[in-house]
């Protein structure tokens, strides 16, 4: 296999728990999990242990279903500073390889090594060193997958966990990859399963032997696309690490520390987050056309909605009242509010010319600029909350701000 491109996916088992665990050795070979704060509501699983894994515990449980699956859970904070380190430790391992790494969040990376074999050896070797080196050097395990691309690669680093090597290639991937189900394949997520299924496609191999001029008809671009990743055919690049993808959109959500139980709640909330929102578009040179919301009621049943500006705007005010008329004309307030997210859509440079109509007003949209412009520089002299809406003043039944924001990659370029 070692005859085209040689890609491999390595992926920190366990990750946030085994990080905890290498940190304090007293927790191996028990049932730990990381979990958010209770006191903040953020209180679920975000990752677990081999053995609460194996007792049931699962990703994205509430803390007190983990611990009555569990009752011998031990549960720990997170340490995203802890996290961040290790990750980028591991990536210094993978960069003595090869200059080409992609993350792929903060556990995984794809790894280009196709100018590399002749002076490191083969994709399995190379794959077992770094797999050494990684437990070695930082007592951490990672499961790696060795294919001809990007997809099968990925595939195979979830076949056999924790701290193995799985090679699938051109000559094996039929065996190998064709009978696992299709929702393995990455991008099948839980509705595309469900369509997949309804037509009796179940499997890789099914997906691979379907036809794809049906698959277009009836996924669009996204079913053409299965079809080749399920055949073999992907041939999405490996980006460099210093690889910057265009900004499609900007949002910040958050859980509430109670229920949002009004309209004005909701607003105020609202405001808060388009603040950072605003200021994201400013640093990278941008204006929103669009608006969407998410709302989260207190059964964890959620629905998005969005609209279009008649402008493009970065006005933290202009983009929070949007989100207010969307939320006030499609929620109907059957249940209390859990958390929302506000996100800026169709982005634009701000140097974009702008086309006017008879109904705008050139020169208060100039001074309202001016005005927003003051105060970012305030901020940046002075902090965030050096000025602020006095309608943001009291409790917005928020948590502390940034303390759980982690921003991660979370696409793969193609």
């Amino acid at each position: 296999m070692e005859t085209g491109r040689v890609i491999l996916h390595s992926d920190l088992n366990c990750y946030y728990a085994s990080v905890e665990m290498m940190l304090d050795p007293s927790l191996r070979g028990k049932p730990v999990a990381v979990c958010g704060s209770t006191e903040d509501r953020h209180g679920i699983v975000l990752a677990k242990s081999e053995p609460a894994k194996k007792a049931g515990v699962k990703t994205g449980q509430v803390n007190w279903q983990a611990r009555l699956i569990c009752p011998e859970l031990i549960v720990v904070p997170p340490q995203y500073e802890q996290y961040l380190k290790y990750s980028r430790l591991t990536r210094e391992i993978y960069h003595r390889y090869t200059d080409q790494v992609e993350p792929y969040g903060m556990d995984e990376c794809w790894l280009d090594l196709t100018g590399s074999t002749r002076l490191f050896g083969g994709g399995e070797k190379i794959a077992d060193e770094i797999r050494q080196t990684v437990k070695e050097e930082l007592g951490l395990t990672v499961s790696i997958g060795v294919s001809f691309n990007k997809i099968f690669a990925k595939l195979g680093s979830d076949m056999k966990k924790p701290d193995a090597v799985t090679v699938i290639s051109r000559d094996n991937y039929r065996e190998k990859a064709w009978p696992l189900p299709a929702s393995d394949l990455l991008y099948v997520g839980r509705a595309t399963e469900r369509k997949l299924a309804s037509w009796n496609i179940r499997t890789i191999g099914d997906l691979a032997a379907s036809k794809s001029a049906f698959l277009k008809r009836r996924l669009g671009k996204n079913g053409l696309m299965l079809w080749n990743f399920a055949n073999g055919l992907d041939e999405s690049r490996v980006m460099p690490g210093d690889y910057h993808p265009p900004v499609k959109s900007i949002g910040h959500g958050i859980t509430c520390t109670a229920d949002l139980e009004n309209n004005e709640e909701v607003w105020r909330v609202f405001l808060e987050l388009a603040q950072d929102i605003g200021h994201k578009l400013r640093v990278y040179g941008l204006s929103a056309r669009g608006v969407q919301i998410t709302v989260k009621d207190n059964t964890l049943f959620y629905k998005q909605y969005q609209a279009q500006l008649g402008f493009a705007t970065r006005s933290p005010m202009e983009l929070a009242l949007k989100a207010r008329e969307l939320f006030e004309k499609n929620y109907r307030w059957h249940t209390r509010v859990r958390a929302v997210t506000v996100r800026a859509i169709n982005l634009v440079p701000k140097s974009r010319p702008e086309q006017l109509t008879l109904f705008d007003d050139p020169g208060l949209r100039e001074r309202r600029e001016r005005v927003e412009d003051t105060i970012e520089s305030l901020r940046a002299r002075f902090g965030k909350r050096a000025v602020f809406n006095a309608i943001l003043l009291g409790d917005l039944k928020m948590p502390g701000r940034g303390v759980h924001e982690v921003i991660m990659p979370g696409v793969m370029y193609q």
